[in-house]
């Protein structure tokens, strides 16, 4: 397999260790390790200065595996493979596709999610969302998606890079779509358990559908991306078995101390969650002021859940800007890091236009980013 090389990461790996401000990361404020640490029961923390760096089980920590489970209604600590969140899914396309499968995945997205099952010589369908409709799924577009030769449904959401959520019932007629499809279901939640209210949280999908897998991991939810470990869930224990033979030619087993400091915040889950979910909602009330400030140039849709937005440039508005000869939102975003160290996200990375820019709330520098934002605007006003 020759998968295309990983746009949104080629474009951070150049960018994001140089600019000033970082306003199009998806992930929340990093937890510093003392922190971390200062959260962590006696046990625990014997057992981090006792720990030995040797090989670990494959499969994942026992304690670690145990203590995701609880997160989920119907997982058993068996039914969880550990693993980097891009391994898992490398793991999971690899061992349930196959060249000509049809795979339907929601996009614009985080590009491995469709973009292995191309290398793999599948099918590729794509469920876009309506941007006039606050940046709305339609199922029923879905419905019309899938076909009896659909192997795969892949869904992400909290959804990156949009902020988009269904409604639980709307949820409901998904799951009832891809059973009715007989598919497997490939759910990203990497931002669940970051929505305004739990009201609106959706279910994990493997606890709704036994053909589904729900992918998790410490990145995004509890600021701990440094750690490289996340998780896979699923009720097929054949499955599990062909994702762990795989593994082997991948990381074999996950590092030791990202293990021991994942369990420590997911013991510790609540006071890690309810600080990034109040660092989320007071980033969006910022955001909002700014854009109520900005409506010649940008357009916003507010998020639903998670960390990001997907704002338009406006016509005129990616023109801003002293040698701005180039129009869009790419040249615009290149024009904003070079005069303000601002780190924007253009749609280009994603493949989808060159109108829009991801927009992440989750850094506690978020106002100063948008501050410094705000000034280039005003200063470049034509």
């Amino acid at each position: 397999m020759h998968p295309e090389p990983f746009a949104l990461e080629r474009f951070f790996a150049q960018h994001e260790f140089t600019a000033s401000h970082l306003l199009s990361t998806s992930d929340c404020q990093g937890v510093k390790m003392a922190d971390l640490l200062a959260l962590a029961g006696d046990d625990l923390l014997e057992r981090w200065r006792t720990l030995a760096l040797g090989y670990t089980e494959s499969q994942g920590l026992p304690d670690l595996r145990e203590q995701v489970a609880r997160t989920y209604e119907s997982v058993a600590p068996a039914e969880v493979l550990v693993a980097a969140p891009e391994e898992a899914i490398f793991l999971a396309m690899n061992t349930l596709l196959e060249p000509g499968d049809r795979v339907v995945c929601t996009f614009p997205g985080y590009q491995s999610l469709y973009e292995l099952a191309l290398s793999i010589g599948c099918e590729v369908a794509y469920w876009q969302p309506a941007e006039a409709g606050d940046w709305h799924f339609e199922v029923e577009r879905l419905g019309k998606l899938l076909d009896s030769n659909t192997k795969l449904v892949v869904w992400n959401f909290p959804h990156n890079p949009t902020g988009a959520l269904p409604s639980q019932a709307d949820y409901e007629r998904m799951i009832d779509l891809a059973s009715g499809a007989d598919a497997w279901v490939f759910s990203d939640e990497m931002y669940r358990l970051l929505e305004p209210s739990p009201t609106t949280r959706l279910p994990a999908a493997v606890d709704r559908y036994e053909r589904a897998l729900s992918l998790s991991g410490m990145s995004k939810v509890y600021g701990l991306a440094g750690l490289r470990l996340g998780w896979v869930a699923t009720h097929d224990r054949r499955l599990l078995e062909g994702m762990m033979a795989l593994k082997d030619y991948t990381t074999i087993c996950p590092p030791a101390p990202s293990e021991l400091l994942a369990l420590m915040a997911l013991r510790a889950a609540e006071p890690i969650i309810e600080a990034h979910r109040e660092r989320v909602a007071a980033n969006v009330a910022t955001a909002a002021g700014f854009f109520s400030r900005n409506t010649d140039v940008i357009r916003w849709i507010p998020p639903q859940a998670g960390t990001v937005c997907f704002p338009r440039l406006l016509e005129g508005g990616a023109s801003q800007g002293p040698g701005s000869g180039a129009h869009g939102a790419a040249a615009f975003c290149e024009r904003v890091l070079r005069d303000t160290g601002v780190l924007l996200l253009p749609s280009t990375v994603y493949g989808y236009g060159d109108s829009h820019f991801r927009l992440g709330l989750g850094r506690a520098d978020f106002a100063a980013g948008l501050e410094a934002l705000e000034r280039y605007l005003a200063e470049n006003r034509t």
